[in-house]
C-alpha cells in the first residue's frame, strides 16, 4: 500500500514537471515567433520576401510566427541572417544588432578610451534632445521614501499609461522577494537584474511611468540607458523626509539598532547628488501632496513637447 502511494506521488510529480516543461517550451516558442514577427514588421519585410531570402517556406514562417513552429538551430540562423540580426537576438532580451550596429561597434573598438567617453557623452546628449527616441517614458529616480510609487501611480492615472516599478519586475523575473534576491545574488547580482528588467521595459517601446531603485545611478551603464531613453525626474526630499516616510510605511530597519542611520542617509544623498542632478528636472517633494508634485512634473515645457510629439 505504501509503495502504491509513493508510486502515485512520483507519477504525479513527473506529470507536473512534464506539464511545466511543456508550458515553458510553448511560451519560449511563442516568444521566438513574436520576436521574428516584430523585427520583420519593423524592417517592413513581407513574409513572402523573408521566405525567399531565408529559404524557409512561407507556410512554415507563418507557423513559426504564431509560436507553433519548433524551429531548428540551422533554420533559425537562416531567418536571423535574412532579418540582419544575430541568431541569439531571437531568443534573448538583447536589442537587435544589425549591420550598422556592427559597423559602429567596429569603429568604437578602434578609439581610445577617452575618445569613447567623449563619443558616448555626445551621443547621449543627442538622444536626450530627440523626442522620437524618448517618447514620453517618464522615469522617476531618487532614494527610497522620495514618493516614486505614489507620484508614479498618480501620473499613470493622469496620462493613462502603465506604471512600472523595476523592483517589482525583478521580483517577477526571479520569482522571489527583494530581500531574498539580495541575499542570494548580492548587490552586483541585483544590479544586473535591474538592468535586464529595465531593458525589457524599454524594448516594448511603449509610453509608461517607470519607478527605479534608488541605487540605479551607481550602475553607470543602466543609468546612461535611462537618461538617453526616458524623461527623468529626480524626486528630491530632505534626509528627514526620506526617513519619516520609510518609517511611516512600517519599515523600521533603517533605524533599528543604528544610532547613525541619519548620518549615513545624509552621506548617501551627498554621494549621489551629482548623479541625481543629471535628471531632466528636479522636483522637491518635502511637505507636498502627490497631486501637486505630479502637476509640477507635467508642467515642465520639455515634457509637454515630448507628449505633444507622441500624440
Amino acid at each position: 500500500m505504501l509503495e502504491t502511494v509513493q508510486s502515485n506521488g512520483i507519477d504525479r510529480e513527473s506529470s507536473d514537471k512534464r506539464k511545466t516543461r511543456e508550458s515553458t517550451n510553448t511560451e519560449f516558442l511563442e516568444l521566438v515567433g513574436s520576436r521574428i514577427k516584430k523585427i520583420r514588421k519593423e524592417k517592413k519585410i513581407t513574409r513572402k520576401l523573408l521566405s525567399e531570402q531565408s529559404g524557409v517556406s512561407e507556410r512554415y514562417l507563418a507557423l513559426l510566427e504564431s509560436g507553433k513552429g519548433n524551429v531548428s538551430i540551422a533554420l533559425l540562423r537562416q531567418v536571423a541572417q535574412s532579418l540582419d540580426v544575430e541568431p541569439e537576438i531571437l531568443v534573448s532580451n538583447s536589442a537587435p544588432i544589425n549591420g550598422e550596429s556592427r559597423l559602429l561597434l567596429g569603429l568604437l573598438a578602434g578609439l581610445t578610451s577617452n575618445d569613447r567617453l567623449r563619443f558616448k557623452d555626445q551621443l547621449l546628449r543627442e538622444l536626450r534632445n530627440s523626442p522620437a527616441n524618448r517618447s514620453y517614458r517618464i522615469a522617476l529616480i531618487g532614494l527610497r521614501g522620495a514618493g516614486k510609487t505614489t507620484v508614479g501611480e498618480r501620473l499613470s492615472i493622469i496620462l493613462n499609461i502603465p506604471f512600472v516599478e523595476i523592483d517589482r519586475e525583478i521580483e517577477k523575473l526571479v520569482d522571489a522577494p527583494l530581500s531574498e534576491i539580495f541575499i542570494t545574488y548580492g548587490q552586483e547580482g541585483y544590479r544586473n537584474l535591474e538592468k535586464t528588467c529595465l531593458e525589457n521595459v524599454l524594448s516594448n517601446g511603449d509610453n509608461c511611468i517607470i519607478s527605479t531603485g534608488g541605487s540605479i545611478v551607481q550602475e553607470q551603464s543602466a543609468y546612461d540607458l535611462l537618461l538617453s531613453t526616458c524623461y527623468t525626474v529626480w524626486l528630491k526630499a530632505s534626509p528627514k523626509e526620506h526617513m519619516d516616510r520609510v518609517v511611516a510605511q512600517g519599515d523600521l530597519r533603517p533605524i533599528a539598532g543604528n544610532s547613525k542611520a541619519m548620518e549615513q542617509l545624509k552621506e548617501i544623498l551627498i554621494k549621489r547628488q551629482s548623479s541625481y542632478e543629471k535628471a531632466d528636472v528636479t522636483v522637491a517633494t518635502d511637505g507636498k501632496d502627490p497631486h501637486i508634485i505630479a502637476s509640477q512634473i507635467l508642467a515642465d515645457r520639455t515634457l509637454r513637447k515630448l507628449i505633444q510629439h507622441t500624440n
